[in-house]
């Protein structure tokens, strides 16, 4: 590379930062398509049951009303694996809000007023919405999400536990969390004789074109599906009904369809992070080393597909103890079918194990910080493998340097400004670093540029700066010779965006394939590009299966100081802090933007955010943003993100391990924490309400 600066570690603005200032990145509602038509969906009014009748003649005399969609008429679909995609196809129906009609026309106004004149008639059923723990319907899943075990012992946790100087027994809860992406779940469908060109808000466009290849009974190379800008995905674009509603419209009008997703839609079909019961029973010597660790999970899903939370796999990996249980739970309820939210399991899971953890601390009079540091592992617990890298208790110190901890008064309820009682406190953070198998081309032009292709997503993190940096320093080259491109399924296929993967295992075949070149340009061209270029494209499936076993992980410490009105309850955030190991910082401005995004998003968690479920009505009482409330920029008065160099060779050639995720998981635990510390509360069920605190002083 000779004195050429890398471009890895610096911070980049984003590639595509300036058409978004000025409007000019196209969503998927917003390319330019001749005698496009709108479509509407129509949700179910009844939990569970079945249509008995479908009135469209009020629907269709409408101007402008080009069809109404239903099981009745709707083109058939062949089952793709997934029941929430066979849309359209029977009278059941699993769930209220579930998409039972579509009406199109040829306006957005015509669409929906057409929709709202459709009248349905249902046979319906009793039904069961309420998540407990001594739900009759509990059961053992197979296994949690993606592919984990349900339930894991090591030694005799009854036996360890019953015979631990120090216990703590807690019951946990978070509620119904849902995605809210700036973006809502859009498409633009058209069909060009028997192919299929879809522009798609989504999280993985191989899988949209693989779901829809399936659905309509294509070869897959006749589906393109284009997503060069999303607005956002928080693990819920990944694919939906509303791509498909899209293609089923667009074939029964024979024309282009647009459909985008109100937000109160959101609230029904996207998915949502399930609702969770945890106990968590922690065994200790008077010192805090932990004897004895077990963790039970509740969680639901839908009558429609079984989605089974990993909620109790947070904490094996992460402190040692030699007595340890872990279990899952489901029931499957009347309920949309729960999916993946940020930090999936890992996000309630560590909830209940920080706050447990804390608990512990408390009880034995040791600080919180030396406590989790007294319980760290030389490996896996669960596993036995030597961890890869582990900087979790240098993220303690860190952040204990940072934040001033040392001069802490343990003593809750003490520390008063005006009529506010004041409180710090600190959570652990884990979070798995995989690589997924992807592939990807280059191309070096003869006038000195290069081209590098793969079919990531970049949903807003700023995926492709990050994969565009990579690349230039794998070829040698500055990062302004060369182009990268995103986002379709005509360029080589790559993994989905999610669980932090993105940027470890795309940028794992960008660096593979720009090697590639420069190894073609240095030794088959003798260092000069012929006219013709030169191109490259791999893929990283034997480089991936050649890993040898290590427990890969990134941590994290949060540190929080709260205050708390003794009169009203109201809680603020004054502070935030996070330090993590999360192998090589690709881009400091994009890394540094994602970790205080995860922790604005924690602190969300813990604060505001609560499904609020009908039982009666069998829906959310709350689907809107002016009732399910998220955190905005001033909800947090000071937040900061850091991270240590860490140089982790067992992870991919780029040495990063993912931040998308590590942010959010252990920041609800600790401001709850310091509000425990400020007030004496010990508050198990998020959010921290109001009416949580208010009476319950110490």
């Amino acid at each position: 590379m000779g004195t050429l600066t890398r471009a890895v570690g610096q911070a980049h603005a984003r590639l595509d930062g300036p058409d978004k200032v000025r409007g000019a990145a196209r969503y998927s509602v917003e390319y330019p398509v001749e005698n496009v038509a709108y479509a509407w969906p129509v949700p179910s009014t009844v939990v569970k049951g079945r249509i008995t009748r479908v009135d469209t003649r009020a629907a269709l005399a409408e101007p402008g009303v080009l069809a109404v969609l239903s099981y009745e008429n709707a083109p058939r679909l062949t089952p793709a694996g997934d029941p929430e995609l066979f849309v359209l196809q029977e009278p059941a129906v699993a769930y209220r809000g579930q998409i039972v009609a579509l009406a199109v026309a040829g306006s957005l106004e015509a669409a929906r007023e057409a929709a709202g004149l459709v009248r349905l008639e249902y046979d319906t059923w009793p039904h069961d919405t309420v998540l407990t723990e001594n739900h009759p319907g509990l059961y053992q899943p197979s296994h949690v999400n993606p592919s984990l075990p349900t339930d894991t012992e090591i030694g005799n946790f009854d036996a360890g536990y019953a015979a631990a100087p120090v216990r703590v027994d807690a019951t946990y809860r978070t509620p119904a969390e849902h995605n809210n992406p700036m973006e809502p779940h859009a498409s633009t469908v058209q069909w060009q004789g028997d192919r299929l060109v879809v522009h798609d808000a989504n999280q993985g466009p191989g899988q949209v074109q693989a779901g829809l290849a399936t659905l309509f009974g294509l070869p897959p190379e006749r589906v393109r599906v284009i997503t060069e800008h999303v607005g956002g995905g928080f693990g819920c674009k990944t694919m939906r009904c509303c791509v498909v509603l899209a293609a089923l419209a667009a074939r029964h009008v024979d024309r282009p369809v647009r459909l985008a997703l109100t937000r109160q839609q959101m609230f029904g079909v996207v998915g949502y992070r399930t609702p969770t019961i945890q106990r968590i029973r922690l065994g200790a010597d008077p010192t805090g080393r932990l004897t004895a660790s077990c963790h039970d999970a509740i969680s639901q899903s839908s009558m429609l597909k079984e989605f089974a939370e990993q909620t109790a796999v947070y904490g094996r990996p992460l402190y040692a103890a030699p007595h340890r249980r872990t279990t899952h739970r489901l029931a499957r309820l009347d309920v949309p079918s729960p999916a993946w939210m940020r930090a999936p399991g890992q996000c309630p899971g560590s909830f209940a194990v920080e706050s447990a953890m804390d608990e512990l601390a408390v009880t034995c009079g040791v600080d919180p910080v030396e406590l989790r540091i007294r319980n760290e592992p030389a490996t896996d617990p669960e596993e036995g493998t030597p961890y890869s890298s582990r900087n979790l208790v240098a993220c303690l110190r860190e952040g204990a340097h940072r934040f001033g901890w040392a001069d802490r008064d343990r003593t809750p309820a003490v520390r008063r400004a005006g009529r506010c009682l004041l409180g710090t406190g600190v959570a652990g953070s884990i979070y798995p670093a995989r690589s997924l198998v992807s592939s990807a081309s280059a191309y070096a032009g003869p006038d000195g540029a290069f081209l590098v292709q793969i079919n990531a997503v970049d949903i807003g993190t700023g995926a492709r700066t990050a994969l565009w940096q990579i690349a230039a320093d794998e070829l040698g080259v500055p990062p302004d010779r060369v182009m990268i491109r995103v986002g379709d399924t005509g360029l080589p296929e790559a993994s989905l965006a999610g669980g932090s993967t993105g940027t470890a295992s795309w940028g794992w075949a960008v660096a593979k394939v720009c090697r590639e070149i420069r190894v073609q340009i240095d030794d088959v061209h003798g260092g000069s590009v012929p006219a013709g270029g030169v191109h490259a494209q791999v893929d990283t499936t034997a480089d991936i299966q050649a890993q040898q076993t290590f427990s890969r992980y990134a941590f994290g410490a949060q540190f929080a100081e709260v205050r708390v009105d003794v009169d009203t309850g109201e809680v603020r955030v004054d502070r935030l802090l996070g330090v993590f190991a999360a192998g090589r910082i690709v881009n400091a401005l994009t890394a540094r933007s994602q970790l205080i995004g995860g922790m604005t998003m924690g602190m969300s968690m813990a604060l505001l955010e609560e499904g609020l479920w009908d039982p009666r009505s069998g829906d959310w009482a709350n689907h809107d943003l002016a009732t399910y409330h998220v955190a905005g920029c001033a909800d947090i008065e000071q937040i900061e993100a850091y991270w240590l160099d860490e140089d982790d060779p067992h992870l991919n050639p780029a040495g990063v391990k993912g931040i998308g995720e590590i942010g959010i998981v252990g920041t609800a635990a600790a401001i709850t924490n310091a509000v425990y510390h400020a007030t004496g509360v010990r508050v198990r069920d998020l959010p921290v309400r109001l009416d949580r605190l208010l009476g319950h002083r110490a």
